[in-house]
Order: structure tokens, then C-alpha cells, then sequence
């Protein structure tokens, strides 16, 4: 393909010498025009290993060059990858002055073409920023309409410092947000050589993909440094520890616990965060990510609350109030918690769960719903139909096999909230809500 790379940084450049290498002619385009110089020269602009040798061989064999003219650079293209940065305001949000720049400028060079042209935004933005402004620039300034008249995509890079070159030939994964099919199978032929999986998804869902990448990074470094603090307060090997915890593919460094949903609960992860919070207070050490974690799944049960009382509906039916399905285990349940809170607020409750039978339950389980909810035996149905009749509001609170033809249950007045994302719930439109989605 003829390809034009708007912004010649870290991100331009290393995807201008690569796509360069995979063959295609690449126009790069920048203000600088000691970076243009550079790359004419057959010179790289950036340190980074690898990228000397591909600038030098992209300019030697005639496929990669540069230009300060925008309207040169598309005209002599078929596709535009918008590399320019998005740095962060003081209040923390991002400076997207440079893409709407570009855009604009871009926008008005594909005015004037014959051919269809596609814009390719390569730059780290936040969910919005393709619809809210990339779109309505392009859109003014073109005189056209996204997907129709020119084509728009939203491609996130992956690449890391000291390794980018490696990086895009190796990625974890090859994302592209689309306006439509055509210029999604257009930018995906271009990654069809790399063994990586390829997704095709929406322009917000592209973009999100990128901050939960970083912030997930982030996350994790902060994470390990302070079960390392807590390790270092007791001489403990903290690299032999996470060297074990590593080692758990099942659960540790998996997808288990990374789906969006409720509250966790049960009688490990609430008491074992506690007292490690404990512990870590003890030792005098200051630990932000672990002591928040209680509080951002307190939060969670706050969330359900207020969606409950937006609905406007008093009798409610939950069904699944163990904090998981299979287990009659309602130790520090969340589903209680929430339970507990509507019934202090007046709601009319009845609750069913075929796991949990109050006459059954014994030792600390049964303790811990005496306390929270002393007057359960009152509150249990012996049925899913029993629960149904009773409810204007339907809440379902785990994942139990009975619970998923629940949809089809329904009258049309009923509304369902959905605390675990169960299938076959689209028929019910307007009258289903979901915790998180």
C-alpha cells in the first residue's frame, strides 16, 4: 500500500521503518523538518534498536521518505496513520490540540481527491475522542461523511521502549476500531503476515482497549512493589514470592476474576485483604493499591444499591444470594449486603436460592445471616415461579444453571437486573440493566 504516517515520533517512526520494510511506500509526514531531513538522509530520528538499520534500508530501496507537507503526503497516499502525541493537560486529561490539527489538515487534503482515502488514528486517546472530535473535524473538513465517502479506523499500538521494533512485528494482539467492513479488512491486510490475534471491534471499544492495557501495567508494577514493601518489612524474599504467585496460570495470570461484574465476598478474599491491610498497618507501611481494595468492592454494593432505587420498583425477587452458585456459602455475601440495605430502605423482598436452605445452614454460616439478616426464614421462597409472582423487580445475584432461561420468564412488565451478565437477555431491551454493562 502507499501509506502516510502523520507525526514522526516515537510511534511514527518505528511503524514508518517497519511498514517501510514490510514493503510498503511510506510517506512520512512531520513539522520538524530536522526529523524529515533525518529520514530522507536515511537516518533515523529516534534511538531505539533496530531502527537505524530499517531507516537506512526503507530510504536505500526508495520506500520510505519525508516531507513537512501534509496535503503532499496525502495526496501521494492511500491510507493515513495519525502518529501525533496526546500529551496530559495539567488537570490530567489529554491535549488532543495536535490531532485536531492534523486532522483538520488531513480533512481538507482529502477534499480535494478523487479516490477514496482512509484515516487511520494511531495516537493513544481517551473513548469518545473519535466520535467527540476526530470524526466532526474530518467530517467538516473533508465535506464528507466517516465510512462513507472516506474511511476511519482507530488502530492502538502496543509497543514498548527498548523493544517497539520486536514489538510490531511480534504484538500481543493486532486491535482495529471501524466505521465500516470495508476499511476494517483494508487495515487488516496490512497486519495479516503477523502470528498475532487479529480483533475488529467499534471505535470506543478500540480506544478503551489501549487505557486498560497501560492502566492494567501500571497496576501491576504498583502491586508487586508493595507485596514487596510488605515482604521487605519481614525479610522476605519478595522475588521468590512473586516468582511462585507467577506460577499460577489458572488463577493468578489469567482471565479468572478480570470480567467486570458484582462485589466479591465469601469468607477468603474480604478476611484475607483485611488482614494483610492489618498487618501492613502494623509494620507502618503505607500501601494505597491493597488498602483500597475493600473499599472499591464496598463501592461496588453502593453501585447495585443506586440502581436499584432508580428503578422505582418496591417488591423484588433475588435469586442467588450465596456469593457464588453451587455453594450455600452466604459468609460475607455481597448479594446479603445488598439484601440488607434495600430492607432498610423498605423494599418488599423475597429471596430464593435452591443452594440455601435456612434449616440446613449451620456454624459461622448461619451466624453471619443471623446477624445480617435475622428474619431470612421469612423472606425464602421455595421456587424461582414463587419469587417471580412476587416481583416487580428481578434481581439476579449469581451464576446458577437455573437462572439463565430466566428471560423468558418474565412478564412485560417485569425488569431485570443483572449482576452477572447472563445470556439471552437482549429480547428484553429497555427493561434489562446490567452492574456494568
Amino acid at each position: 500500500m502507499r501509506i502516510s504516517i502523520l507525526g514522526l515520533g516515537y510511534v511514527g517512526a518505528v511503524s514508518a521503518g517497519c511498514l517501510a520494510e514490510g514493503g510498503h511506500e511510506v510517506v512520512g509526514v512531520d513539522i520538524d523538518s530536522t526529523k524529515v531531513d533525518l529520514i530522507n538522509a536515511g537516518r533515523s530520528p529516534i534511538i531505539e534498536d533496530g531502527m537505524a538499520e530499517l531507516i537506512a534500508d526503507g530510504s536505500a530501496n526508495g520506500r520510505i521518505r519525508a516531507t513537512t507537507d501534509t496535503r503532499h503526503g496525502i495526496e501521494t497516499t492511500d491510507v493515513s496513520f495519525i502518529c501525533v502525541g496526546t500529551p496530559s493537560r495539567a488537570n490530567g486529561d489529554l491535549e488532543v490540540g495536535a490531532v485536531e490539527s492534523v486532522c483538520r489538515e488531513v480533512g481538507e487534503a482529502i477534499g480535494q481527491k478523487s479516490t477514496r482515502h482512509t484515516v487511520v488514528m494511531r495516537s493513544t486517546i481517551l473513548p469518545g475522542t473519535m466520535q467527540d472530535v476526530v470524526i466532526p473535524v474530518l467530517e467538516k473538513s473533508t465535506g464528507g461523511v466517516a465510512g462513507k465517502d472516506f474511511g476511519l479506523a482507530h488502530n492502538p499500538e502496543f509497543l514498548r521502549e527498548g523493544s517497539a521494533v520486536a514489538d510490531f512485528h511480534a504484538p500481543p494482539k493486532t486491535v482495529i476500531g471501524a466505521t465500516d467492513t470495508e476499511t476494517a479488512e483494508q487495515i487488516a491486510s496490512i497486519y495479516q503476515h503477523l502470528k498475532a490475534p487479529l480483533i475488529q471491534t467499534s471505535l470506543e471499544t478500540s480506544e478503551m482497549v489501549k487505557y486498560t492495557d497501560n492502566v492494567w501495567h501500571a497496576l501491576k508494577i504498583c502491586f508487586g512493589n508493595e507485596i514487596g514493601n510488605i515482604c521487605k518489612a519481614q525479610n522476605i524474599d519478595s522475588h521468590e514470592v512473586m516468582a511462585i504467585f507467577c506460577q499460577d496460570l489458572k488463577l493468578n495470570l489469567s482471565p479468572y476474576y478480570l470480567k467486570p461484574g458484582y462485589a466479591f465476598g465469601g469468607s477468603c478474599l474480604p478476611k484475607d485483604t483485611r488482614a494483610l491491610n492489618y498487618r501492613a498497618g502494623a509494620l507502618d507501611l503505607k500501601l494505597p493499591i491493597l488498602s483500597s481494595i475493600l473499599e472499591s468492592n464496598r463501592l461496588q454494593v453502593e453501585r447495585a444499591v443506586d440502581m436499584v432505587i432508580s428503578k422505582g420498583k418496591r417488591r423484588i425477587s433475588v435469586l442467588g444470594f450465596s456469593f457464588k452458585a453451587g455453594t450455600d456459602d452466604l459468609r460475607e455475601s455481597p448479594q446479603v449486603e445488598l439484601i440488607e440495605r434495600l430492607l432498610g430502605k423498605g423494599y418488599d423482598i423475597r429471596l430464593f436460592d435452591q443452594n440455601v436452605q435456612f434449616a440446613s445452614l449451620m456454624g459461622a454460616n448461619k451466624d453471619y445471616i443471623l446477624n445480617a439478616i435475622p428474619h431470612i426464614s421469612s423472606l425464602l421462597v421455595s421456587s424461582i415461579d414463587e419469587a417471580l409472582d412476587h416481583a416487580e423487580l428481578v434481581i439476579i445475584g449469581n451464576q446458577a444453571e437455573e437462572f439463565e432461561d430466566i428471560a423468558g420468564k418474565l412478564s412485560k412488565e417485569q425488569i431485570l437486573l443483572d449482576l452477572v451478565r447472563l445470556p439471552g437477555v437482549d429480547a428484553l431491551g429497555d427493561r434489562y440493566d446490567g452492574i456494568n454493562w
